[in-house]
């Protein structure tokens, strides 16, 4: 048996040696397989590492795994369709696996010795996840969090002292928000949030990391220039102007850019940027300005 840990995520791309499984009457190794699955808390390894596994054992093409709203694949989606379904403690899992020929009884039996060693370690690195989730996302808009983007500017400014990166961060605020908030409640201002950060979320670029760090402010930590910065801004006001719930509330937003520079920390870039933002505002709000350090 092959026990090096898989770290291949996603998705159907990731193939493996078609010459790996061979038909055998071995007995499966479970203590070791096991310690492989609970060697990572990675919910997309530990799958990975089980698609891998159970692709050495029996004749899998590829296997797909949903669980409430986690869904893992691995291998392709080409050959005989087989279904399973596992109860675990806490998480029900539906396996769909594809198969160069059909199972007979004894491979069947093979599969559900590496199912029964699947359930723990895969529930673990879910709940795991999900806590970590919690730590690090604001739960209204499912943006980073004040404390991911401490962790991440300083992960960022790092980056760029060792000319790595030029990076430039993006303050944003929305205008007329607190009105919105005293005429129609919270309610509708926690919707204006959750709208705005969707917007936001699809206006950034892969590279680009946007947060919720209170209120109604938002930051982005860019990888560029301020005039890369500039265009994620452009798409912003963009999309904010053509957003029919925006448009409806009258509600706009102003952003600020500061790009990293030799003398400025993780607290001074935001200083400027945040100051730039209160330019936008005061000249006019449904804008953005470049900060000049």
């Amino acid at each position: 048996m092959n026990t090096a840990i898989a770290t291949e995520l996603y998705p159907d791309d990731f193939w493996f040696n078609a010459n790996v499984y061979e038909s055998s009457s071995a007995e499966i190794d479970l203590v070791s397989i096991m310690q492989l699955f609970h060697a990572s808390l990675d919910p997309k390894t530990v799958f990975a590492c089980f698609g891998k596994i159970v692709g050495q054992y029996l004749p899998l093409t590829g296997v797909q795994l949903t669980c409430g709203k986690n869904q893992f694949a691995w291998g392709r989606r080409r050959g005989i369709e087989f279904r399973q379904t596992i109860k675990g403690t806490n998480h029900t899992f539906h396996l769909v696996y594809q198969l160069k020929t059909a199972l007979s009884t004894k491979e069947v039996k093979k599969l559900n010795q590496l199912e029964s060693i699947l359930t723990q370690p895969l529930s673990n690195a879910i709940k795991y996840q999900a806590m970590s989730n919690q730590a690090m996302f604001d739960e209204l808009t499912n943006l980073g969090n004040r404390y991911y983007y401490h962790q991440s500017i300083k992960h960022a400014i790092a980056r760029y002292e060792r000319k790595l990166d030029n990076i430039s961060l993006i303050v944003a605020d929305l205008d007329k928000f607190k009105q919105l908030n005293d005429t129609y409640g919270h309610q509708m201002g926690d919707n204006m949030l959750r709208n705005f950060a969707a917007l936001v979320q699809n206006a950034i670029r892969n590279t680009d990391q946007a947060f919720r760090i209170g209120g109604d402010e938002f930051v982005i930590i860019t990888q560029g220039d301020t005039a890369a910065a500039q265009m994620v801004c452009e798409r912003i006001l963009r999309a904010v102007a053509a957003d029919y719930e925006m448009d409806k509330f009258d509600v706009k937003c102003s952003l600020g850019i500061a790009q990293a520079g030799a003398e400025l920390d993780a607290d001074q870039l935001y200083f400027h940027a945040d100051k730039a933002m209160y330019q936008a505002k005061a000249e006019g709000r449904n804008s953005f300005k470049v900060a000049q350090v």
